[in-house]
């Protein structure tokens, strides 16, 4: 079992979860602002979430430090890039959003890990 495969699908789920919440449960709670704001949340999220599913994958099949970097990072992101982005929907503390771009600095790192993670493995 990977935790990481597991740990991606439980996050693809609850990024659906959320992003559903966000268009039926909070439409009529949040402005227009707030809402686009929790929808770029859960479309990260979902987007990782894949991407950390991918990266279990990539594990299985040829283990590295880079790869587990990759998968490390992409769950450090969604919980606080897409967790402070629904925090900052739904409560309006800005500060909130400076803490933002710390997810996606882990976004980026784990894409990086990951094509670090491929290096060499072509077939040609």
């Amino acid at each position: 079992m990977s935790r990481f495969g597991v740990t991606g699908a439980v996050l693809g789920g609850l990024a659906v979860a959320a992003g559903a919440f966000g268009a039926h449960g909070l439409r009529e709670a949040l402005s227009p602002a707030s809402l686009a704001i929790w929808k770029t949340g859960a479309e990260y999220h979902l987007i990782h979430a894949l991407a950390l599913v991918a990266t279990a994958l990539t594990l299985a099949w040829r283990p590295s430090r880079s790869a587990r970097v990759a998968a490390w990072s992409f769950l450090v992101g969604v919980l606080v890039f897409s967790g402070s982005l629904y925090l900052l929907a739904v409560t309006d503390l800005l500060w909130l959003g400076a803490i933002t771009p710390i997810g996606g600095v882990a976004f980026i790192v784990g894409w990086g890990a990951l094509a670090w993670a491929f290096r060499g493995t072509s077939g040609t």
